[in-house]
């Protein structure tokens, strides 16, 4: 395969990812280093470094569209990275001695884990009663537009929500994504925010967590810029047009078929990690 075949191919596939990744608030890495390691023969640890720059641009892209509609928690993002940056930095060491067939078999329980998540049943409009003192103390609940007008949300188990964090960010520094599904899972399910803003919130988190380890990779050499290039471009223009399809788009079908697609894909990385074919 050419060089120009092999750019042309990680662009229109990290375009999907992008999407993908935008749509749902799970991060286009679910989708990127699968198909540059599975498809395209790519070093995992090279991977994980395209990754990393690739979610820094879904975050970019999709996050400026979502904040000028008003959906974003931008308070609530702000205090949940100080958790996930902390968790990043140490993933990304440990990820540093780690076995790559190791980081494959997380890999692919964390993408099954995503794609139950995408299937769960989601309440687009939660109408939380219940009160939390810290909710309030860091003023981090809200509204977002519907058609029907703006509705108010209040956020509740913020400690939770916050180690729970944490641990998406270990996960992103381990694994090169935006680790999305947890963030996802912490604010929707444990912090009880309508699940539009807990997507886009984790859109706008996603960057933040990923640059943390970003630069332990960058200094370890993991980032190439032959092929961060092409997969940065096609992420950040998959997000765009997800931003636009979202605000005004039921989603639950195209979650249902990338979940789909994400359990054959963790089944083949589960495959080859406990084969040890990286």
């Amino acid at each position: 395969m050419s060089i120009i075949t092999f750019t042309i191919l990680i662009f229109f596939g990290s375009l999907l990812a992008g999407f993908l990744g935008s749509l749902t608030g799970l991060g286009g890495g679910f989708v990127i280093i699968p198909m540059l390691t599975l498809l395209f023969g790519v070093d995992i640890r090279y991977a994980i470094g395209a990754s990393l720059v690739a979610v820094i641009a879904t975050s970019s892209g999709a996050a400026a569209a979502y904040v000028k509609e008003g959906i974003t928690n931008i308070r609530l993002g702000m205090f949940l990275e100080i958790a996930t940056t902390t968790g990043a930095v140490l993933g990304a060491y440990i990820a540093s001695y780690t076995p790559v067939n190791t980081i494959a078999i997380i890999f692919g329980g964390i993408l099954i884990f995503s794609a139950y998540l995408s299937l769960k049943k989601k309440n687009e409009n939660i109408l939380q009663t219940t009160k939390s003192k810290l909710s309030y103390t860091f003023k981090l609940n809200g509204t977002y537009p519907t058609p029907e007008g703006e509705i108010g949300y209040k956020v509740t188990n913020v400690i939770g929500g916050f180690f729970t964090m944490m641990g998406a960010g270990l996960l992103s520094g381990l694994l090169g994504v935006g680790s999305g599904a947890l963030k996802v899972l912490a604010m929707d399910n444990i912090m009880r925010i309508p699940f539009k803003v807990s997507t886009t919130t984790s859109n706008f988190m996603i960057g933040v967590t990923a640059a943390a380890s970003a630069g332990i990779y960058l200094y370890r050499g993991y980032i190439d810029p032959g092929i961060c290039l092409p997969v940065t471009l096609g992420v950040l223009g998959g997000a765009l047009l997800g931003s636009k399809f979202l605000t005004n788009a039921k989603t639950s079908r195209l979650r249902q078929i990338f979940a789909f697609v994400i359990i054959a894909i963790a089944l083949e990385m589960l495959y080859n990690g406990f084969n040890k074919k990286f």
